[in-house]
């Protein structure tokens, strides 16, 4: 009997591996990563903006165009926060309408969340230290200024299945996150830019479009 049980348990760690690999493969396969383009997955690409000449990320695959734009800024010249604002536009050239859902969100390597909107005065939301920080929308020049988009933003508390982008259609969804390391910039005769990167993700439908920003190719929106 202890060897029958002793071989069960044997058998049901191997089922329980394979299982656990099948799972990775699966998701491997629906996340697409800003170039790194795999035979089956989506194509990268990017192009300048005629209007600011700031760079565009895209990842294309099978009728949907998913693109990123990244910006940074202080809110104030003295203030130690430093703020980092995306937009991303999802055209839907299928046929079929896709919900729209943020993901991950990486800051050179530390974990982060976009802060939550307040829609009824456009402000954010964000604990810390027990307390809270607001940021009001008109208080970016990342989205005064039209480098990015105040149409819809993403939020932690935003119900399933978040947003939905028709058949036939494109929507653009932003967010913003708060660069959660001490010392965050570093300077040249270039400017000052993130240390690092900033990778996040954006599911539509069944599959992840994932882009990394290299900091010194952030666009500083301060004035």
């Amino acid at each position: 009997m202890a060897i029958a049980a002793a071989s069960g348990l044997v058998l049901l760690a191997q089922a329980l591996a394979q299982s656990d690999v099948a799972a990775i493969k699966v998701d491997s396969r629906n996340a697409f990563v800003w170039g790194e383009d795999m035979p089956m997955g989506a194509k990268s690409s990017s192009v300048k903006d005629p209007l600011t000449g700031r760079e565009i990320l895209k990842l294309s695959h099978e009728g949907l165009e998913v693109s990123s734009r990244m910006g940074f800024e202080k809110l104030r010249p003295d203030a130690a926060v430093e703020l980092i604002a995306f937009s991303t536009t999802i055209v839907n050239n299928t046929q079929t309408k896709l919900p729209v859902e943020g993901g991950q969100i990486t800051v050179d390597g530390h974990l982060t969340s976009v802060l939550p909107v307040d829609s009824s005065s456009k402000a954010y939301k964000a604990a810390s230290n027990n307390r809270t920080n607001m940021v009001r929308a008109g208080e970016l020049y990342c989205f005064t200024s039209g480098f990015l988009s105040s149409e819809h933003f993403l939020s932690i508390v935003l119900p399933p299945p978040g947003f939905i982008v028709d058949a036939g259609k494109s929507l653009t969804v932003s967010g913003v996150i708060q660069d959660p390391r001490r010392y965050s910039m570093v300077c040249s005769v270039d400017g000052c830019f993130p240390k690092g990167s900033i990778r996040y993700a954006i599911r539509v439908g069944g599959h992840e479009y994932v882009f990394t920003w290299l900091g010194r190719s952030i666009a500083n929106c301060g004035r």
